[in-house]
């Protein structure tokens, strides 16, 4: 599948950092991970940091499937509202999922730091009111959010206007939030693990897998066999092919990023994570190189060709939609590009064991913020295959 279209600006602001091989022979691993993006990255860190041999292995250029287009914005907050998922899941599991996409932003900080991976920055984030009819939304998330033990402040509409010039009925402020490249920081990672022992092997297509109750054979494009006692399945939204339930439904988003700026220009107070209650929600960040990313205007994903003729069309609704919130900050358009992605009926991830494919743990970190949730299921599949037990498996299952 065609993940991405455009220009994504992470690809052209590091291009590639690092050669990675082709597998060219046979080979055994205890697990092998298929996907060597940032949800595969993860899995390898975890299990390498626990001893486990493990092997990566991609049929792209590391990288350069979902996660170079990822816009990267890190948030405690799903695209369910707490508020709307308690219903969908019960009140302590909702609670739980945000709760875990909050620790996994800290984690992101101390991997990063241990990595000394510079790319990370903690920012607050500001979820505001699109319209007048979402005002009771908001105080009832802000009510649950608070209850939760969330560090959240409730803005009125003057509050918001006064402290970040913003025209809308009210927001809520989180303490919670950050931002990162997650392309560069998936080859950090990949570097890092490397150096642990991984092998990583991308430009290799995988064209047959056969589960079994003793392992796992994949058959390479070029005829090579990788046998394996488990396999973890990080490939994302392609995922789709190999489940026989339908779990999620693709949406394509749009992103434009501006021209870089001045270093001493002043965008809005303290660079805060933006995003809003409409539907599409329209989302925004800065970079640590002094320009705006502004996205939304997401589309149901028919095909790629359908997907990528509404580039140049979504970037000037998009600049529009940001002239209507900051309507005195220039913002001239440099790179546009459009990715995919996935959404499941309750905005939660499918984590852990697929029963009809013995030895196989799925990490799926559909919704708006994948990155989170690809902390959470390298963490929970890490536990399952060494034998540990994980408390919060069950939330994010198949047999939820």
């Amino acid at each position: 599948m065609n993940l991405y279209s455009g220009y994504p600006f992470w690809l052209i602001k590091d291009g590639l950092p690092f050669d990675y091989p082709k597998l060219e022979t046979s080979i055994k691993t205890d697990v092998v991970i298929l996907g060597g993006g940032i949800s595969g990255a993860l899995a390898a860190y975890y299990l390498i940091n626990a001893g486990i041999e493990c092997v990566v292995v991609d049929a792209r250029t590391i990288g350069l499937g979902s996660t170079c287009a990822s816009t990267s914005l890190l948030q405690y907050e799903i695209d369910t509202p707490l508020c709307e998922l308690k219903d969908l899941v019960g009140l302590d599991n909702a609670k739980r999922s945000y709760q875990l996409c909050a620790e996994a932003i800290d984690t992101i900080k101390s991997i990063s730091n241990k990595l000394n991976y510079k790319e990370f920055k903690s920012v607050k984030s500001l979820y505001y009111a699109a319209c007048k009819k979402d005002i009771s939304l908001l105080k009832e998330e802000f009510a649950i959010r608070k209850e939760s033990g969330f560090e959240v402040k409730y803005l009125d509409e003057k509050q918001l206007k006064k402290y970040f010039n913003i025209a809308a009925p009210c927001a809520i402020l989180s303490q919670c939030g950050a931002e990162i490249n997650a392309y560069s920081f998936t080859n950090t990672l990949h570097q890092y693990n490397i150096n642990m022992g991984l092998k990583v092997y991308d430009r290799t297509p995988i064209k047959n897998i056969k589960h079994s109750k003793k392992n796992v054979v994949l058959q390479t494009e070029n005829s090579n066999t990788i046998y394996a006692n488990k396999l973890i399945y990080a490939t994302g939204y392609e995922t789709v092919n190999f489940i026989k339930k339908k779990i999620v439904k693709l949406h394509s988003t749009y992103s434009t990023i501006s021209e870089q700026v001045n270093e001493k220009t002043k965008f809005w107070k303290d660079d805060v994570l933006i995003w809003n209650t409409a539907e599409p929600y329209l989302y925004m960040r800065t970079t640590n190189d002094k320009r705006i990313l502004v996205g939304g205007r997401d589309e149901e994903f028919i095909n790629p060709e359908r997907r990528d003729k509404l580039i140049e069309r979504k970037k000037i609704l998009l600049v529009k939609d940001f002239k209507k919130v900051f309507p005195n900050i220039e913002f001239n358009p440099e790179f546009t590009w459009v990715g995919t992605f996935g959404a499941t009926e309750d905005g939660l991830p499918f984590i852990g064991n697929y029963k009809p494919l013995p030895n196989s743990y799925f990490a799926l970190g559909f919704g708006g913020n994948g990155i989170t949730f690809s902390v959470i299921a390298a963490q929970i599949i890490s536990d399952l295959i060494t034998g540990k037990k994980n408390k919060d498996a069950q939330i994010f299952s198949f047999e939820r």
